[in-house]
């Protein structure tokens, strides 16, 4: 007995037909808008390799935050760009420094409404734009940095974040802000860690948003782009210490890893889509070399099917704009 020919295509007919029995799909509240905030500006200024991406004025960054909560977005992140710099970064510890001024100003503005997060890392803060401190060779000292780590996630917590995002792959560090924020009252502060974060080329329009001071790079400590494995040894080391979600950064070319790590984590997973996808596809666009919107949400799209549970993008607010547009044409 001969059976009828399957053909896959007949799910594929119309648009109506592909959104029946699309596997995977965005929602705005899956979206994390990733913010910088700088001191001692009147004025929002562009970021110039990421068009459309300012460092906001603390006036700005409210109104920004208020429209963000308005379209339903998950979660913002915040990073702070302070005036000045010293060698442990101590502006990231000021309660009126850039960063817990901005938490304080944004959780005050929007708390209620969704997740305030902040990043816990002291690249922003150093005059070596490094991500801890230096020991007498030169060389990011990892335990004394973890010491500076706990203390700016107290700060952080008390100035009102939600959510402590330790960027800085320093061994032990969510182990030692766990126990930072336990003992100071803040147990229901979550970490989300940067389990995965791979020393990338496509970070460069990032270190433009930050003013960074590096010279040189982070390769001692962040991790390598030849190595799978482990990453799922990090998530696991992270896991164990407490985190309450994981990041896998960058996003673009580490889908594989994100799907690893969506296979055995117990925790929601996170990724960055960070400054250089966003710069590539807004660069190629303006050429019209490729259909911008299309390769946004394909983009986006990826990500969450590779595994993410929550993704920082820069497009968040404009990606919910087009949710709710395709959301109001089907009514």
């Amino acid at each position: 007995m001969s059976y009828p020919q399957h053909r896959p295509r007949r799910l594929r007919t119309t648009p109506a037909m592909r959104r029946l029995t699309a596997e995977t799909r965005l929602h705005p509240a899956d979206l994390i808008l990733p913010m910088f905030v700088r001191e001692g500006l009147d004025a929002p200024q562009p970021i110039t390799s990421m068009p459309g991406v300012v460092q906001h004025t603390f006036d700005s960054l409210r109104r920004a935050a208020v429209e963000a909560a308005e379209r339903g977005l998950g979660g913002l992140m915040l990073f702070g760009i302070p005036e000045q710099r010293d060698a442990v970064g101590s502006a990231g510890l000021d309660p009126e420094g850039v960063l817990n001024r901005a938490i304080r100003e944004v959780h005050a503005e929007v708390g209620e409404d969704l997740v305030v997060m902040s990043d816990l890392c002291l690249d922003e803060f150093t005059d070596h734009g490094h991500c801890g401190v230096l020991d007498a060779q030169g060389r990011v000292d990892n335990d004394a940095t973890n010491e500076i780590y706990a203390q700016m996630a107290v700060a952080q917590a008390e100035a009102g974040s939600a959510m402590v995002g330790p960027s800085g792959m320093m061994d032990g560090q969510i182990a030692v802000i766990r126990q930072a924020l336990d003992t100071a009252g803040f147990q229901d502060t979550a970490v989300l860690a940067y389990a995965a974060k791979y020393a990338s080329a496509f970070y460069g329009p990032f270190r433009e948003a930050v003013d960074s001071q590096l010279v040189g790079d982070r390769r001692t400590y962040q991790m390598d782009a030849a190595n799978r494995r482990e990453a799922l040894r990090e998530v696991e080391l992270d896991l164990a210490e407490g985190a309450d979600l994981v990041m896998v950064k960058p996003a673009m070319s580490y889908l594989d890893i994100l799907a690893d790590v969506a296979e055995i984590s117990t925790v929601p997973v996170a990724a960055y889509q960070i400054s250089g996808e966003y710069a590539m596809i807004e660069a190629a666009a303006a050429q019209g070399w490729i259909n911008r919107r299309a390769a946004i949400e394909e983009s986006v799209l990826s990500i969450k099917r590779a595994g993410a549970d929550s993704i920082l993008t820069y497009w968040a607010v404009e990606l919910a704009d087009w949710m709710a547009e395709k959301q109001g044409s089907r009514r």
